[in-house]
């Protein structure tokens, strides 16, 4: 198949989506362009093993340099996008260049929300998003060093396990009672509370940074409010509190906005010449008979292809569950599945929550919407099994780790 397409955004998604397309025999024209001076690379390490030190640079790009030459991707970096003509069939990019196009996908990823409060500017206050970002954090991670981490996800708790482990001093702050409480509810929330706390983690817990102080009068970060009257001294303030899908390219050119770019389960926008991948697509998901948008790498990796089989006129609908995963101190976990807004009923837990190695199931009316293990592997097949069975398990059976997860298993 020739025809020519363009890939705005160089990350992992933009990456496997090239890599799809000429793995399925696409002949055309591929034209990739990112914003970052970088070729594409993947993010988890950036808040784990590379922002730690003990994976290499080289290790989080997507492909070797000389791939996207070798397969005849014309990667434009530190090109950024500002415009979609959807009349023409082209984008625009910062220096007016053109690039015209058969087929169109976004894959603009997320920016991190900022801080707004006062001082928020100051030297010192960072994000993590980028490879630069990770490296300018990993050389400010020092033994003694002061860190405030704001916000409670999985962003924040990584990087202030990261830091616990470079002999920083750290606090995390965050509105919720317990961090990650929206994610997990407080039966597994308290979990990683105490696992941060026993970590020697000052978390504080329902208040919010009211402004962050300079130290004297200089321009460096010397300290930060909370809206509860209290201050904490710091030398580093790590801002986490979430990220917004980058939606403003799709939005200007007039495509179907909501909470992200909406697409349908073959990732086609509401112009079905132009598709999304990865954070910013809200795609509808055949069984969970909803649109979903995930912010994890799983999507990045695996949405892709999806892309592509749709470029190449293949019905191949995406409908994997919602997977990501964490390693924070000793503990590692994986999580599939997707609650929902209709919540659940009632958290059954296989294993012993005192010694984190046990597997959380999330339920509603009997039936499992997800699962997450934690120090305990190789279940995640079967997990995602239980979960598409759409049965209704007994939960002592459930609960009992001498009943294999394979057993529970409609016959």
């Amino acid at each position: 198949m020739s025809g020519r397409v363009a890939v705005v955004g160089a990350g992992l998604a933009g990456a496997k989506t090239v890599e799809g397309l000429r793995r399925r025999g696409y002949d055309g024209r591929i034209v990739l362009l990112g914003a970052e001076k970088e070729r594409p690379y993947e993010r988890p390490a950036l808040s784990k093993g590379y922002l730690q030190g003990s994976d290499e640079r080289d290790s989080v790009f997507v492909h070797p340099a000389d791939w996207y030459a070798a397969h005849d991707v014309e990667l434009r970096e530190g090109t950024a996008v500002d415009a979609i003509d959807l009349r023409a069939g082209e984008v625009v990019d910062a220096s007016g260049t053109r690039t015209g196009w058969d087929h169109l996908v976004l894959a603009t990823g997320s920016e991190p929300r900022r801080l707004q409060v006062p001082g928020a500017g100051l030297d010192g206050v960072v994000h993590l998003r980028t490879l630069a970002d990770s490296e300018r954090l990993r050389a400010l991670l020092t033994a003694g060093r002061r860190v405030v981490v704001v916000g409670g996800g999985w962003i924040g708790l990584e990087v202030a396990a990261a830091a616990r482990a470079a002999g920083c001093e750290v606090s995390v702050v965050v509105r919720d009672p317990l961090p990650l409480a929206r994610v997990l509810g407080p039966e597994l929330a308290a979990m990683f509370a105490d696992l941060h706390r026993e970590n020697g983690v000052d978390l504080r817990s329902r208040t919010e940074v009211s402004a962050v102080v300079p130290a004297g009068e200089g321009a460096h970060v010397g300290s930060v409010e909370l809206d509860d009257g209290t201050s904490i001294e710091a030398d580093v303030v790590v801002v986490g509190i979430g990220a917004a899908p980058r939606v403003g390219l799709a939005r200007s050119a007039g495509l179907h906005v909501e909470d992200g770019v909406v697409v349908d389960a073959h990732l086609r926008s509401s112009d079905p010449r132009v598709l999304a991948v990865g954070d910013i697509a809200r795609a509808q998901h055949p069984f969970l008979g909803t649109h979903v948008r995930v912010e994890h790498w799983a999507n990045a990796l695996n949405q892709p292809a999806t892309a592509a089989a749709s470029i190449m006129g293949a019905d191949e609908p995406y409908d994997r569950l919602p997977y990501f995963f964490t390693d924070q101190f000793d503990l590692g976990m994986e999580y599939v599945g997707h609650v929902g807004l209709h919540g659940y009923h009632e958290v059954v837990v296989r294993g012993d929550l005192s010694s984190r190695t046990l597997i959380a199931f999330w339920r509603r009316d009997g039936r499992l919407l997800a699962a997450m293990n934690v120090n305990v592997w190789g279940v995640v097949d079967d997990v995602q099994a239980l979960i598409r069975s759409r049965t209704v398990i007994d939960s002592a059976r459930l609960a009992d780790p001498d009943v294999p997860l394979a057993d529970l298993l409609p016959r």
